[in-house]
């Protein structure tokens, strides 16, 4: 069964996530679906790429599909998971990229939410980091994607707190580009992908790669890369990790205890 749907009409691809019985969740076999949608579109040199949930849907993603989580200690956020290839991915097409949001949006989907080029959310969008609800340690590289869309106090308030911001607030604070409601979403997509269309493709390209570059030229030294991974693969080994794990199935509070 094929998790998200693709269309293609005046030069705006569209890719529909539509697994609603895991909410979107952004499993192996949904993000190879779409990263197969991404290069077909790239091979087609289709301008506008518009990443959404079905229309009226009540949750945009749910993130990392929590079943997929390793019970062993080891590390899923490698260079080649496949939310780290999804992400390169949309950072690197030749175009734009637009985040069309109803419903809430969870956990790693935040952050290819944010990794688009553009958000457009319906009023009744909400957005929530939640890994330390689940005891699951925040990769170093996801967390320099989301400082490039947000300011780090804001970044960790969401991160340590883990609670759902609405539309409104990730509007405040330049999460996301426009706030309308549901009803006008598709309005508000038309105008802004019409006004990128009409523009040149090879200067959007460029200006794409060039705010990336600037944006992700944070140096960062081997000493620190090394005491950040030792401290990820510790809480990988830790009773937390599997409370949190367990938690999320048991449908209940975690109680963590730091070790």
């Amino acid at each position: 069964m094929a998790r998200i749907e693709t269309s293609l009409e005046n030069d705006i691809g569209t890719i529909v996530l539509n697994d609603p019985a895991k909410r979107n969740a952004l499993s192996a076999a949904l993000i190879s679906e779409l990263l197969a949608a991404l290069l077909s579109f790239e091979e087609q040199h289709v301008r506008v790429v518009v990443l959404r949930a079905p229309a009226g849907a009540t949750t945009w993603s749910a993130g990392h599909d929590v079943h997929e989580l390793p019970t062993n200690g080891r590390d899923p956020m490698t260079y080649n998971d496949p939310l780290r290839r999804a992400i390169r991915q949309i950072q690197e097409y030749p175009g734009a990229v637009i985040a069309l949001v109803e419903g809430g949006v969870w956990g790693g989907a935040c952050e290819l939410a944010m990794a688009c080029d553009m958000i457009l959310a319906a009023d009744t969008a909400t957005f929530a980091l939640t890994p330390a609800r689940l005891g699951v340690p925040y990769d170093i590289v996801g967390a320099m994607n989301l400082m490039q869309s947000v300011s780090l106090p804001v970044i960790k308030e969401m991160l340590f707190r883990a609670h759902s911001m609405s539309a409104a607030e990730a509007r405040e604070h330049g999460i996301v580009n426009r706030v309308v409601p549901p009803e006008a979403l598709e309005a508000a997509l038309s105008e802004v992908a019409g006004d990128i269309l009409r523009n040149s493709p090879l200067v959007v390209a460029l200006l794409k790669q060039e705010f990336d570059a600037i944006s992700g030229a944070r140096p960062l030294g081997a000493g620190t890369f090394e005491r950040i991974q030792m401290i990820r693969r510790r809480i990988y080994d830790s009773e937390d990790y599997r409370e949190g794990i367990r938690a999320f199935f048991d449908k209940r509070e975690p109680k963590f205890v730091g070790r």
